[in-house]
C-alpha cells in the first residue's frame, strides 16, 4: 500500500491519539501525587510553624516587662534592655 486509504490515515491519528491520552494520563497521576506530597509537606511546615509561635510566645511571656524600673547597677549582666536606644 504505497497510498494509505483515508481510514488508515484516521486509524493512525486515533492510535496516536491514544497513545498521547494514555501519556498525559500517567503524567496526570504523577502531578496528583506530587500536589498530595506537597499539600501535606505545607501543612506539617504549617504545623511546625504554628508550635515555633507558640514557644516564641510563651518565651516572650517570660522576658520582663519592659516598663518596670532597673537596678541602680543597670541591666543584668550588661546587656540593654529591649527597645532601648543604648
Amino acid at each position: 500500500m504505497a497510498n494509505p486509504t483515508h481510514i488508515d490515515q484516521i486509524a493512525e491519528r486515533v492510535e496516536r491519539l491514544l497513545l498521547r491520552y494514555e501519556e498525559l494520563q500517567r503524567t496526570n497521576a504523577l502531578l496528583t501525587e506530587q500536589v498530595h506530597e506537597l499539600t501535606q509537606e505545607r501543612d506539617s511546615l504549617r504545623s511546625r510553624l504554628s508550635a515555633a509561635r507558640a514557644r516564641v510566645d510563651a518565651l516572650l511571656e517570660r522576658l520582663p516587662d519592659s516598663s518596670a524600673p532597673m537596678s541602680a547597677a543597670g541591666p543584668a549582666h550588661g546587656r540593654t534592655p529591649v527597645g532601648s536606644d543604648s
